[in-house]
């Protein structure tokens, strides 16, 4: 019998069959919540959307709270996602791998537009998976400038407060340059607010000179 908590719903699925279900859920209560909003959406219009027999659900998920809570998770597991594959590409500098990691969430965002209202809403659905969500993206930004700080690349002073300035202006370039976005030139204009952003930094983190 499979294990439930009632505060985290049913383990995960351990077929590749329970997974993909599963994945049609999280899929589907991505376009509900982001279309709808939490108090809107419905457990019966998810499995709707997923093909899924209603009954299903449960094998899954908790509650409507455990999905949203889970599709929070999985939304910011998919930034994080993106941006290492992004940064796997090749070796790059410190003012670049920040510079690809922007473009990499861009895009992530432009694919996935609902992610904004997904995650705003979290704060008053699930505070703590909404605080965890900006807790761990700060970490990994905070992570990135340390390495570029121990390679010379970047100022040695950095500190907590500098990778949350940095998400800060991330977060919003992609609400302007993803969510709010003219298709037509969606691409084109991420990829100058990308430079923009990177310019700040390269002027505002880069080494500082060194005195006789």
């Amino acid at each position: 019998m499979a294990r439930t908590d009632p505060e985290i719903g049913p383990a995960p699925p351990a077929t590749e069959r329970g997974r993909r279900t599963r994945r049609k859920l999280l899929d589907a209560a991505t376009a509900e919540f982001g279309e709808r909003g939490f108090h809107e959406a419905s457990i019966a219009s998810i499995t709707q959307r997923a093909g899924v027999a209603l009954g299903s659900f449960y094998t899954y998920f908790g509650s409507k709270e455990a999905i949203f809570r889970d599709l929070v998770r999985d939304l910011s597991d998919g930034v994080r996602f993106a941006a290492a594959q992004r940064l796997a590409e090749r070796d790059l500098g410190a003012l670049d791998t920040e510079r690809a990691a922007l473009s990499a969430f861009l895009e992530f965002a432009r694919e996935h537009k609902e992610i904004y209202r997904i995650i705003d809403e979290a704060e008053f659905v699930d505070p703590q998976s909404y605080r965890d969500h900006y807790e761990k993206t700060a970490e990994r930004i905070l992570g990135r400038l340390r390495i570029g700080a121990g390679a010379g690349e970047l100022r040695d002073d950095l500190e907590e407060a500098h990778a949350w300035a940095i998400m800060g202006m991330n977060v919003f370039l992609g609400l302007r340059y993803a969510v709010w976005a003219d298709e037509d030139n969606a691409a084109d204009g991420a990829e100058r607010a990308a430079l923009a952003a990177n310019s700040i930094l390269a002027e505002g983190i880069g080494p500082r000179p060194k005195t006789s």
